[in-house]
């Protein structure tokens, strides 16, 4: 038998071991043993012996009394599944320690008794949650635990637990950088100190009668909720500023840790509220519940990681979806416009595919070659942002975060579906235009280069690695659409780092540092710091987006040589450059089947880059926004409704009687703008 294993017993069979006699040991080996055998007998079974054999009933009920007399329970209220440390790594280290090597505690507490005895929480909770109320009332009056919240040294673990959690919530609230993102809150009494004083009355009518209960009556009760939820509308007030102050990891890490101390706190007042005696039995059991549920989630990873993230990435698509509206064409005027930007990023991306061609020639190490590959990417990149032209895969990432907004944002009413449907034919034929800016004149004008360069010096360029381009081009020869995936990854990629870029520049105010910089105001006046500071402001997060986006695609291909690993990136506006170069470097003379392989390729890598990019920010903006994920399916089956019907309105500016309703889904979904605070 394996050293883990353990042999199955009745759990009646385990009672009557060790409480057929007056078991006054505090050994948590009776429990231990009890908990390990509980689901394999049915618990009517336990009922029934526990009734035929009222000495083993109340044997094992002085058992747990006398086992958790003397050993506090705050810690399993004010510690277990509430955020300890003030910044999501430690506490996720912390986590991480505690599941693979438990702490060492105070064995002389609840907190470690449920610990020990309960090896499998999960499933000890499931168990205890399916049985029928009544049966688990019989339970607790036969142990004689029915009265547990009644007792005075229970009512005292439950107000020291309340006053600790209230001196923590408001430590964190009176942090002056969490009070920065309610500035609002300065004008009057922060709920935070009032509801401090109504747990001070709570505790002198406890000190004077030990047997005193609140009610739902009470107005004491009833101000301690208020306050509450006052401070909870705090907590929500400094989440929704975050949309125009920005947030640090830090003061996003302290909200989540009051609001989770607020909502414990709330828990802990229900269970003190008594309204009627069959109320005792009913707050033991929940007080019982809690405990075991707090326990199962104190090293949860998963929630702390949907917690801390999930505002984060709120923020981020909150920037990008403010940078997406401008990638949505309504007009024919803006769908002329975005042709034509793009078709000014396709003629730089010529430029950077001929300048590949000639670096990837030079002698030298493969580090040395993935900083030019990385400049020259970099550069181009932010060369096209800078001339306000166009990428056409940048726009997956900022549009899918418009996407989001709009539906989280705008009522989701079936009415609204069709404006929504006609909305997405509009992102969908502005980014088909501006594949097709790009595609078409990356390919001639990186032809018009390597044929200049030849009649200069008298030499095809493109020669010696012609056969290398268009093998690179056929999907059955090559990871053409793996690399075309891995451009996409980084196309998102850059796009949450416009968007953290954006949060940071708006939470630090560095756009109003540097106009109201001393030093620059100084030397080069206050209307130059001015226009530094719009600049700023209008260009940073683009152009450190767009230099990492350039870095990222200039690295891969040497990195994969290093490792041995066949990594590149494959980008739609370049895969047409690279097809030109070897076109021209084979003087045209390419079998029909290389050049349909290579021209349907290009597609096919704009179509990954496409769909990798929007899918993985599509993903981050709905979960940021919490986007009722069944509504989804009713709205992509409005807009597969629409596309059978106006399949041309998905690729050409067709007027519609809906271009002012969606307008307008646009024009209320706007990022509000930075404040003083």
């Amino acid at each position: 038998m394996m050293p883990f294993q353990r042999n199955k017993v009745n759990f009646n069979t385990v009672l009557a071991k060790y409480f057929s006699f007056r078991n006054e040991t505090k050994s948590l080996e009776p429990l231990s043993e009890l908990m390990r055998n509980l689901r394999d007998t049915q618990f009517s079974e336990i009922l029934s012996f526990l009734h035929d054999n009222p000495e083993i009933a109340e044997n094992f009920g002085f058992y747990l009394n006398h086992l958790f007399d003397g050993k506090p329970f705050n810690l399993s209220l004010t510690e277990a599944n509430i955020i300890s440390e003030n910044a999501f790594f430690p506490e996720f280290k912390k986590r991480l320690l505690n599941k693979i090597l438990p702490p060492v505690e105070n064995e002389n507490s609840v907190w470690v008794l449920v610990d020990t005895t309960s090896v499998r929480p999960i499933k000890d909770l499931e168990y205890f949650r399916s049985l029928h109320p009544e049966q688990l009332d019989q339970f607790f009056r036969l142990l004689r635990i029915d009265d547990m919240v009644a007792r005075p040294k229970a009512k005292r673990e439950l107000l020291f637990s309340l006053n600790i959690l209230a001196w923590r919530a408001i430590g964190n609230a009176m942090d002056a950088e969490v009070v920065n993102m309610v500035p609002s809150y300065r004008q009057f009494d922060n709920p935070f100190l009032a509801l401090q004083n109504e747990l001070d009355v709570l505790n002198e009518n406890f000190a004077a009668d030990q047997q005193y209960f609140l009610t739902s009556r009470d107005e004491l009760y009833k101000q301690i909720k208020v306050y509450l939820q006052q401070c909870l509308n705090f907590v929500t007030l400094a989440f929704k500023n975050s949309e125009k102050y920005g947030i640090s990891s830090k003061i996003n890490q302290s909200l989540i840790k009051i609001r989770q101390q607020l909502n414990r706190m709330a828990d802990i007042l229900q269970i003190l509220v008594i309204d009627a005696p069959e109320d005792v039995l009913k707050k033991s059991k929940q007080l019982f519940f809690n405990i075991l549920e707090y326990k199962t989630h104190k090293n949860n990873i998963r929630d702390l990681i949907s917690d801390s993230t999930t505002l984060r990435s709120h923020l981020i698509t909150n920037h990008t979806a403010e940078t997406g509206m401008h990638y949505i064409t309504s007009s024919r005027a803006d769908y002329v416009t975005m042709f034509m930007k793009a078709a000014g990023g396709g003629i730089i991306v010529a430029c950077l595919v001929v300048l590949k061609l000639f670096y990837g020639s030079l002698p030298g190490s493969d580090f040395s070659h993935a900083v030019l590959f990385a400049f020259n990417y970099a550069m181009g990149f932010i060369m096209i942002y800078l001339m306000n032209f166009s990428l056409a895969t940048k726009q997956p990432a900022m549009t899918a975060a418009t996407m989001a907004k709009v539906l989280s944002d705008g009522e989701n009413k079936r009415k609204n579906y069709k404006d929504f449907a006609h909305l997405v034919s509009k992102l969908f034929r502005s980014q088909f235009i501006a594949f097709v800016g790009n595609v078409l004149l990356a390919f001639p004008v990186t032809l018009a280069i390597i044929y200049g360069l030849e009649v200069l010096f008298q030499e095809n360029f493109a020669a010696e690695k012609a056969t290398k381009l268009l093998r690179d081009q056929d999907p059955f020869q090559s990871k053409a659409i793996l690399h075309a995936c891995i451009a996409g990854f980084f196309l998102f990629i850059s796009g949450i780092i416009s968007g953290n870029v954006g949060n940071s520049s708006v939470y630090y105010n560095i756009p109003k540092r540097i106009a109201k910089n001393p030093l620059l105001n100084y030397f080069i006046g206050a209307k130059a710091a001015k226009n530094i500071s719009d600049y700023y402001a209008r260009n940073w997060a683009g152009i450190v987006s767009n230099f990492w986006f350039g870095i990222f695609l200039g690295v891969t291909a040497p990195i994969g040589i290093f490792l041995g690993l066949d990594l590149d990136i494959r980008h739609i506006t370049f895969a047409a450059g690279n097809i030109a170069l070897g076109f021209y470097g084979k003087g045209f003379v390419v079998d029909p089947y290389t050049v349909w392989v290579s021209v349907t390729t290009v597609f096919l890598i704009g179509f990954f880059n496409f769909a990798v990019s929007f899918g993985l920010s599509t993903l981050l903006a709905f979960r940021s926004r919490k986007v009722n994920m069944q509504e989804i399916r009713l709205i992509f089956r409005e807009i597969f409704r629409y596309f059978m019907k106006n399949p041309l309105r998905f690729f050409l500016p067709i007027r519609s009687h809906l271009d002012d309703s969606t307008q307008n889904l646009l024009r209320g979904t706007k990022a509000t703008k930075s404040e003083d605070r």
